[in-house]
């Protein structure tokens, strides 16, 4: 996957996650806790979808490059540059 496929897949679970959040404006460098109402489970239910989408495993210590679209695919993109999107 390339990055703006990767970008795709994070939108799209965001989309998921917190479907009343509009995203056509969201900032790529700005965390998404500052843009959108997400607590803490909603940000593990992003590393769960990626888990279960591409079996990628996230450790903890991790979590902090997954807090703004720039840092989540650029930590991403070597993870994912295999893996297809899902069917």
């Amino acid at each position: 996957m390339n990055p703006e496929e990767i970008r795709q897949v994070v939108l799209e679970i965001l989309e998921r996650i917190a479907p009343d959040e509009d995203l056509s404006e969201l900032d790529d460098s700005v965390p998404f806790r500052d843009q959108m109402e997400l607590d803490s489970m909603d940000f593990l239910d992003i590393v769960m979808e990626l888990r279960k989408q591409y079996r990628v495993q996230i450790p903890e210590e991790e979590y902090g490059h997954l807090v703004t679209m720039d840092s989540a695919v650029d930590y991403l993109t070597p993870r994912l540059k295999d893996a297809s999107s899902p069917a």
